[in-house]
């Protein structure tokens, strides 16, 4: 994928190019945006409206990582949500299907492969993960959700956020120690890699 032309093409109104960028980049946006907000509908609410965002304002794009950029549009619709959910905080703890049951596993997690006992372990330790990612205050679990969960670098955190690489480092090291501390509450869910470094540190 050629994503500078795509992205010139997109900038002079192409759909067709932006639409290609974009299916390049929405499972990435979507499962940000969920476990920023711990909900799919809201997930799906949040990367729609980031994506409608991004086309409007593309023409504003002027190079550097389109990935970071596409990743603040998407922070940025997530506090919008965010900010909506507490004027009216009535949310499950655990994410709900359609029918309105408590959701075994988030569909991206699930391995055909698994054991039933091991997609049970699974089931619980995504709920774990999901639970201490969601004490964090906003900002923290945003950048953890970045730099952990998705892979991205710092600096590439930095222009997602809009905020200075050293405030990146230090919000991503208090969030880790915070994270490490809830999730020992579910110590004999976590790999044994995560239980030794969590014993170093």
């Amino acid at each position: 994928m050629d994503e500078t032309a795509l992205i010139q093409s997109a900038q002079h109104g192409d759909l067709d190019s932006f639409n290609t960028i974009i299916l390049h980049y929405q499972d990435m946006v979507f499962n940000t945006a969920l476990r920023i907000l711990g909900d799919e509908d809201r997930a799906a609410d949040a990367a729609q409206e980031a994506f409608i965002s991004a086309f409007r304002s593309i023409a504003s794009f002027r190079g550097g990582s389109f990935k970071a950029w596409i990743m603040r549009t998407v922070t940025n619709a997530c506090y919008d949500e965010l900010r909506r959910q507490k004027r009216r905080p009535t949310t499950p703890l655990e994410p709900d299907t359609d029918d309105g049951e408590e959701m075994d596993s988030p569909k991206w997690l699930a391995d055909p492969n698994m054991t039933p006992s091991q997609k049970m372990e699974a089931d619980e330790l995504e709920h774990a993960i999901q639970h201490c990612l969601e004490a964090l205050p906003d900002d923290f679990r945003t950048v953890v959700v970045l730099a952990d969960i998705q892979g991205m670098d710092y600096s590439e955190v930095a222009a997602a956020s809009k905020v200075p690489l050293g405030t990146i480092k230090s919000r991503l090291a208090r969030a880790r120690l915070r994270l490490r501390e809830c999730l020992r509450g579910f110590e004999e869910l976590l790999p044994s890699a995560f239980r030794l470094e969590s014993e170093e540190i």
